[in-house]
């Protein structure tokens, strides 16, 4: 390969990289269990195959796992532990059924150019926002963003499934499925419902993608229903994700935006 063959390359992987950095998701190596066994949970900050650093733990705004019986306990912040650029969270499972881990951060604000803000908004899938900046010739219009981010992963213990997956947690975006993921096959349906304040979200864009053990396949997009309920068919086993931005603009002359990430993942056998 030429040295301009190899910069070429080297230069998309970034791009390519900096345009997906930036999500947060909660994974497991593997989200099936044994009881009364040992997990560590991985809080990655970028994609859902690598982490571009550890969350500080003051930007956790609630750490929370619900076990089958809807036991909620509060993890404390000297319980995660970093391991290069992921922080790790290690549980200890008990009886068997149905668990959910979750993080909610607390807000952040951004300054970003207006070509910056753009790419985001297409690639990340806020499409609206950007229809509506297209709209009002407002595209070179550099930004600032307030964001939070809320994400949750549902891991099954043993073989009894239980329905405490479904747990309000009060975060001010949540997606939550309306089955147990446990209890899917390859080739059928999940809804999920996403919310905001506990409200279901009409006409929200949502994303589902899953890894493979050899490799990422095509993300799937859809829009919620009247109900707030998006549909995706489960099309492969692996780890698989759901996730949402919802973007509002603001009249603060000081912010332009606020957006609230959601995020949800757990396995298909």
């Amino acid at each position: 390969m030429s040295i301009k063959s190899l910069f070429v390359s080297l230069l998309f992987i970034v791009l390519t990289f900096s345009v997906s950095a930036h999500d947060l998701f909660l994974k497991l190596d593997s989200y099936i269990l044994r009881p009364n066994s040992k997990v560590s949970v991985r809080l990655l900050n970028g994609s859902f195959r690598a982490s571009e650093g550890a969350v500080a733990r003051d930007r956790m705004r609630d750490v929370s796992v619900i076990t089958p019986t809807g036991n909620i306990s509060h993890p404390e912040p000297t319980a995660w532990r970093d391991e290069g650029m992921t922080a790790l969270l290690d549980l200890q499972t008990g009886d068997a059924g149905t668990y959910v881990v979750s993080v909610s951060t607390k807000p952040r604000e951004i300054d970003l150019k207006a070509a910056d803000f753009n790419e985001y908004l297409s690639h990340d899938g806020i499409p609206d926002t950007l229809a509506a900046r297209k709209k009002s010739g407002e595209l070179g219009r550099n930004v600032r963003e307030r964001y939070s981010k809320h994400v949750k992963a549902i891991f099954q213990v043993g073989d009894a499934l239980t329905e405490n997956y479904k747990t309000p947690l009060g975060y001010p975006v949540e997606i939550t499925p309306q089955q147990n993921p446990y209890s899917l096959k390859v080739g059928r349906t999940l809804e999920v419902l996403c919310t905001l304040d506990g409200k279901p979200l009409v006409n929200q864009f949502v994303i589902a993608g899953r890894e493979t053990r050899s490799r990422k396949v095509p993300e799937i997009n859809t829009r919620t229903d009247g109900s707030g309920i998006a549909h995706f068919k489960l099309r492969g086993a692996g780890k698989w994700y759901v996730k949402m931005i919802h973007m509002t603009p603001l009249t603060d002359p000081a912010l332009n935006y606020e957006s609230k990430w959601a995020t949800l993942t757990f396995e298909v056998r």
